[in-house]
């Protein structure tokens, strides 16, 4: 539905830019719905001669019936672009009257060009090391969807900000989930990638408002897969012949003690481990991709594999703590691994990260305040998904209170008179 939008057009004098002999110059300013601009029209008259309320000039003279049929010829082309715009586009402004009137011509700005717009500017900052080469990872694959999808459901190669309607959301919602086959979650993020992308259109001004921005992106929450105990011990004591299997072994048992992602573990160097203020040692490092804080103390286990790898030539090399290899055949190692532990799991950095949460700290009772820290998460939102998940530890707890109502009862019995 388009707004009802109404053109203005006033010609004045601006007398504080008078010349020598106290000319001023006419200007016209167009008015769209409070957005208003205005330029000269290359005309000088003395103000005397100017007629504020008409807007023209006073007199009979040549110059005078010159200027004033300029100034109507003016108007009547303003008003002609206004209505053959206002039949193209949702939205006018004045800016879009003006240039079709001085001959610019209006390059409609596209989505495609503001997703690479936003790319661009994405990889500068991660070059400075100013933003993570994941998010800028996931924004690239937002637009090769965003790509698809206008081919196959509009048959286009991009289309104007302009031209998006609410419907735009849903549809492409459809088009993930039922053609690309999506998880929901996925889907979700994409749209909220896009819906990112729209809000830079309307903060520079190419829109006038985000046309999805009532579309909500609902996610939903699935069980994180990671190591009970009995697992992590299994995994902890195997005697494993091959080297690089005790390598991946040592460092994915590290990840479980001290909860940190691939990307993270990978960067961890002598430099980061430093003495806290309990006299213990802790690596003190910020989270690559919140930049938050994620410091942990460094519990015996990780500091025996510290030790082990301390002369190893990767770690000498690169000045690491750990022999951290690719992620993609760290991971490839891993199913390898889970397979010779007898593992029926799918062993990944992840599984790493949320046994640290679950496992290793929530379900020995850390309180989720601490564990949200040591994790470095920017809100406790997000590490009570871990908690959801922790069932022993909510039936050990029922088990203690049950145990507590109990000794209470029976103290209440002994307590009465005549026990």
């Amino acid at each position: 539905m388009k707004t009802i939008q109404d053109l203005s057009i006033l010609f004045w004098l601006w007398k504080k830019r008078a010349d020598s002999t106290s000319k001023a110059p006419i200007y016209v300013r167009l008015s769209i719905n409070q957005n208003r601009i205005q330029f000269a029209l290359g005309h000088k008259v003395f103000p005397t001669q100017f007629n504020t309320k008409s807007g023209l000039v006073r007199g009979n003279s040549e110059d005078a019936k010159t200027i004033n049929n300029h100034l109507i010829l003016v108007k009547a082309k303003l008003q002609q672009h206004f209505n053959a715009l206002i039949t193209q586009h949702e939205v006018v402004t004045p800016e879009m009257v003006r240039n079709a009137y001085i001959g610019i011509k209006e390059v409609p700005h596209t989505l495609i060009y503001a997703f690479k717009w936003h790319n661009d500017q994405f990889e500068q900052k991660v070059k400075a090391g100013h933003r993570a080469p994941g998010t800028l990872i996931k924004f690239k694959a937002t637009l090769d969807k965003v790509k698809s999808f206008l081919k196959h459901e509009y048959h286009l190669n991009d289309i104007p900000v302009t031209n998006i309607k609410h419907s735009f959301a849903e549809d492409f919602e459809h088009f993930l989930t039922i053609t690309e086959k999506l998880q929901h979650n996925t889907t979700m993020k994409h749209i909220q990638n896009t819906k990112k992308i729209i809000w830079l259109c309307v903060q520079k001004d190419w829109l006038p408002r985000n046309p999805i921005n009532e579309f909500k992106c609902s996610y939903t929450h699935p069980d994180r897969e990671r190591l009970m105990q009995d697992e992590l011990d299994l995994l902890v004591n195997k005697h494993l012949p091959i080297k690089r299997l005790q390598e991946v072994r040592d460092v994915y048992v590290a990840m479980c003690y001290t909860g940190y992602a691939y990307k993270d573990a990978a960067m961890l160097s002598p430099d980061h481990i430093q003495i806290m203020i309990d006299g213990q040692r802790w690596f003190m490092k910020n989270r690559v991709k919140t930049e938050c804080k994620e410091n942990v103390p460094i519990f015996p286990i990780v500091e025996a594999i510290i030790e082990k790898y301390k002369n190893h030539p990767l770690c000498v090399r690169n000045n690491k703590v750990f022999p951290v290899h690719s992620n993609q055949r760290f991971n490839s190692y891993l199913k390898e691994l889970a397979d010779v532990c007898g593992i029926k799991k799918n062993l990944t950095t992840h599984t790493a990260r949320h046994t640290f949460a679950t496992t290793v700290t929530l379900s020995n009772g850390v309180p989720i305040e601490t564990v949200s820290a040591l994790l470095g998460h920017n809100s406790i939102r997000t590490t009570q998904i871990y908690a959801k998940i922790v069932a022993q530890k909510v039936s050990d707890d029922m088990g203690m209170l049950k145990i507590k109502l109990q000794q209470n009862s029976l103290k209440s019995e002994m307590n009465k008179p005549g026990s």
